[in-house]
């Protein structure tokens, strides 16, 4: 009888520890599965907006025709505003000599503080929109050098 009884204890024991093996593949598949879906979902939401930021054309501006003075430029942002931007350009002695953004922001989508800075060195420094985007934010650079643009365009001589 005593045998008997440790022998149903030892099976018991073993179909907990099955059940409990079980559970501890099923839940992380199960979440693995969930956070897949999520991204995957994120990914195919957002493909829009990530295509046109990323065919959004940088108009060439003669920066040799330029009119002194200050100039606001904004970017309206594209489908879902989420690049939406605004900077003041400088225009002196005929050449870019400052970018400022404007209406500072807490950075979204994870744009870093010293992106703006490198991307408008970059502008001044050739003196052209036809620039290097920043590696890592090439969609959100395309947005900024979009409102430079806007600033540039107004800034041109008749």
């Amino acid at each position: 009888m005593q045998g008997e009884i440790e022998v149903k204890i030892k099976n018991e024991k073993k179909m907990r520890e099955k059940g409990n093996f079980k559970m501890i593949i099923i839940i992380p598949v199960a979440l693995i599965t969930v956070v897949g879906l999520v991204l995957g979902g994120g990914l195919i939401f957002t493909a829009g907006e990530r295509k046109e930021a990323k065919n959004l054309p940088i108009a060439i501006v003669d920066f040799k025709k330029l009119n002194d003075g200050t100039y606001i430029g904004e970017y309206e942002g594209g489908m879902y505003k989420w690049r939406a931007n605004k900077v003041q350009v400088t225009v002196s002695s005929g050449s870019v000599t400052d970018i400022k953004k404007l209406g500072e922001k807490k950075a979204e989508c994870g744009e870093k503080p010293e992106l703006t800075g490198e991307l408008f060195n970059r502008v001044i420094e050739a003196q052209s929109l036809q620039v290097d985007t920043v590696s890592g934010a090439a969609l959100t650079s395309k947005a900024y050098l979009k409102s430079v643009e806007d600033a540039l365009m107004q800034a041109q001589k008749k």
